[in-house]
């Protein structure tokens, strides 16, 4: 990286009308939308916290980080020279700085440290801000962070891990946990064979002495170099589940063996692996027989995770694209300017601020344990925002992309690589079909779900005249059994997303935003493709608050 301007006059022509490289972009100043939600949705201490990793996130230095580690992915190195099993993983220095900026700061411990006080606002605002550093590399932090509600269900174990989980520092090592001040979590769930219907799963588990034996294989593995898994396996009682560490009690390499990694579309800082468990050493978590149960725990809070990091990618492909067409002239004048243009930009601004809102209002549901209403609310929302950001996603990568022109199709642009990350959450913690029929199977086992749906849906009503039609429709579809609602299981996520967002934003947001995304998105002249808002739509206030 140099500080020197590159030269612009070249052998045939001089380089004009193209944007100089970008600075240094404080993400958090920058961001209105990010100050005003969380001005609402937490304490203040979570602002003055994220101050300082909004300018790291956006600095040259550690934008330049995200790219090297995507440019160098992780390699397996399943033995030493002489042919002894290593079964480990190597990372380019940029990915391990990466991690540093992440764990040295406590963003993956903050919810536990301050439950209850804002802490989950905070980690689902740092992972927003993160993930514009370099989605990849936040599944190791996403994993160690949610690791701790399942561990609680085994008290002896979870004391035995939990100091190392919250410390505040990062090491790489591979050498058995006691060793190592700060550790890492990660879980390997699903199988060939089931995929996310892992009650097909066939890994077994047998119990030895001072311990339970794993054999058999786990499709997905993401960061394999964790210390330890959260894993499921077969009992006699049934499905358990079982923390599998790195090494044994004895201080010896368990039979984790990796098989390969996964050549994956995007997501390519971040090692995956196929595994094979060969009598692997693990302890029981939860009760026996209900893995399921125990590691959903684990689950619900990375849930929340996948909900929040499409809404970062969606920020910093805006931010990219809002950039490029200030300082790109076409036809006379600035793309800013141009009608078309100015509607596109506006309406991904739109989509990101909504996004946002949902999560950051999830993570105010989780920091109110006690609170039954908030209880529910923290069951579902993040079902409904993993479902719907993700499928808004891709388009919205698409679109920005396409606002940059040729220039954002190669790779030295970020755009191109949030395109290829950009269906993994979808994916991951479970696809669409099946967030889909969780959240049926949510309000069919738990009815009350209903009713603080439409208490929340109820608090903006008489605000906006599509809003008022869409919660009446969506209402009266409530109503009907669960069961009878699996076909239309889709409509009925997007739908209870898109109103809860709306209803926060009528709330809360200026009433320009909240107007215009109701017309837009609940509204009788609803298009699929962004970038068609009415004609009215007051633009100027829309694209103002890209940047603060």
């Amino acid at each position: 990286m140099t500080d020197r301007a590159p030269r612009r006059q070249l052998a045939t022509h001089r380089v004009d009308n193209q944007p100089p490289p970008p600075g240094d972009r404080d993400l958090f100043a920058l961001d209105r939308p990010l100050q005003d939600t969380l001005a609402r949705e937490a304490p203040d201490w979570v602002a003055r916290r994220l101050r300082p990793l909004g300018a790291a996130v956006g600095s040259r230095a550690v934008q330049a980080l995200g790219e090297e580690a995507n440019r160098h992915p992780p390699e397996l190195r399943p033995f030493d020279r002489y042919g002894r099993r290593l079964d480990e993983v190597r990372y380019h220095p940029a990915y391990h700085q990466l991690m540093h900026l992440a764990f040295d700061n406590g963003w993956h411990a903050v919810a536990w440290e301050e439950e209850g006080r804002g802490g989950h606002q905070a980690h689902v605002a740092a992972l927003y801000l993160l993930t514009q550093a370099e989605p990849g590399f936040c599944c190791p932090v996403t994993m160690t962070h949610a690791a701790t509600p399942a561990l609680r269900q085994a008290p002896r174990v979870h004391d035995e891990w939990q100091a190392r989980l919250l410390a505040w520092d990062y090491d790489e090592r591979a050498v058995p946990a006691r060793e190592k001040p700060a550790t890492t979590l990660g879980m390997a769930m699903t199988e060939k064979q089931g995929g996310s219907d892992v009650r097909a799963n066939s890994t077994r588990a047998r119990l030895v002495g001072d311990g339970y034996r794993l054999t058999g294989h786990k499709w997905f593995c993401s960061a394999p170099m964790s210390d330890a898994f959260l894993t499921l396996a077969l009992t006699e009682a049934g499905l358990g589940c079982f923390l599998v560490p790195r090494f044994t009690p004895d201080g010896e390499r368990n039979a984790i063996e990796l098989q390969r990694l996964k050549d994956k579309c995007g997501n390519r800082a971040n090692a995956s692996a196929e595994i094979e468990y060969r009598e692997a050493w693990a302890e029981p978590i939860g009760e026996p027989g209900r893995g399921i149960a125990t590691i959903l725990e684990m689950v619900q809070q990375t849930r929340l995770d996948a909900a929040t990091a499409p809404v970062g990618m969606m920020r910093q492909a805006l931010v990219e694209a809002w950039d490029h067409v200030r300082q790109r002239q076409a036809f006379g004048k600035p793309l800013a300017e141009q009608p078309l243009m100015r509607r596109v930009v506006a309406d991904l601004a739109l989509e990101t601020e909504a996004g946002l809102a949902l999560v950051l209002r999830a993570a105010r549901a989780f920091d109110s344990p006690d609170d039954e209403r908030e209880r529910l609310l923290a069951r579902l929302l993040p079902t409904l925002g993993k479902y719907w950001h993700n499928k808004r996603a891709p388009g919205f990568m698409a679109e920005a992309m396409e606002c940059l022109g040729g220039i954002g199709y190669v790779e030295e642009s970020p755009l191109a690589r949030l395109y290829r990350e950009a269906p993994v959450n979808s994916i991951w913690e479970g696809s669409g079909n099946v967030i889909c029929l969780d959240v049926l199977r949510v309000l069919q086992r738990h009815p009350a779900c209903i009713e603080v749906l439409r208490d929340e849906l109820a608090a903006a009503r008489g605000l906006s005249a599509d809003y008022d039609r869409a919660v009446a429709a969506l209402v009266a579809t409530l109503g009907r059994p669960a069961e009878a609602l699996e076909a239309e299981a889709r409509w009925l996520t997007q739908r209870l997303a898109q109103c809860i967002q709306a209803s926060l934003l009528l709330r809360h947001a200026p009433n320009e935003v909240a107007e215009t995304f109701c017309r837009s998105r609940l509204g009788e002249a609803v298009s699929p493709a962004y970038g068609v808002l009415p004609l009215d739509a007051p633009l100027d206030t829309l694209l103002a608050r890209i940047e603060s």
